[in-house]
């Protein structure tokens, strides 16, 4: 039987700001904060004793920092696919290249992403577009789909707020952990 536990990041850098002015801080693939690295540990304590076969982890720097924060000691493998990337609203949705990716997290195969990754209009003006509502839809039932093929298995996704939202109806909090069946 496959089970699935949905892990939200813990705070960004955006997060805090953004919680703070209501206003969008201009970072890119913001970070975790003292408070997220705080939040995934707790997150770790509390999932030490769960069985996981597997971690998938968005490109998000937040959300491998969460992962590695939660299950890095452990002898699993990760997987970083962009699958479920969080929907591109803002500027903390915005990833950085394959490349840069691997200098901070040496360890974890970016070599499948492609450059970039993250929604993008080639011909866009402005700082980043927003990925069109009937795209993010669309993407969101693919990677229902795609978490199929990984039947059997004892899955940890580490994601985002609107895309687990979008998957599953529910809003998470930071690190929080929702136990989840993908509906046949």
């Amino acid at each position: 039987m496959t089970k699935i536990l949905l892990i939200r990041h813990g705070q960004s850098t955006f997060n805090a700001h953004y919680e703070a002015t209501g206003k969008d801080p201009g970072h890119f693939d913001a970070r975790l904060t003292e408070l997220g690295h705080r939040q995934a540990k707790e997150a770790g304590q509390r999932l030490e004793n769960e069985s996981v076969d597997l971690v998938i982890t968005s490109p998000l720097s937040r959300a491998i920092q969460t992962g590695l924060t939660i299950f890095g000691h452990r002898s699993i493998p990760f997987h970083v696919t962009c699958r479920h990337r969080e929907r591109l609203e803002s500027s903390g949705d915005v990833g950085r290249p394959p490349h840069a990716l691997k200098q901070d997290f040496p360890h974890l195969d970016f070599d499948h992403l492609d450059d970039p990754w993250w929604h993008h209009e080639p011909d866009m003006r402005e700082r980043f577009a927003v990925e069109p509502y009937e795209t993010f839809q669309k993407r969101v039932a693919h990677f229902r789909e795609w978490l199929k093929s990984h039947a059997g298995q004892s899955i940890a996704v580490i994601g985002h707020a609107t895309f687990f939202h979008a998957l599953t109806g529910q809003w998470l909090q930071n690190c929080e952990v929702l136990p989840w069946v993908p509906k046949a």
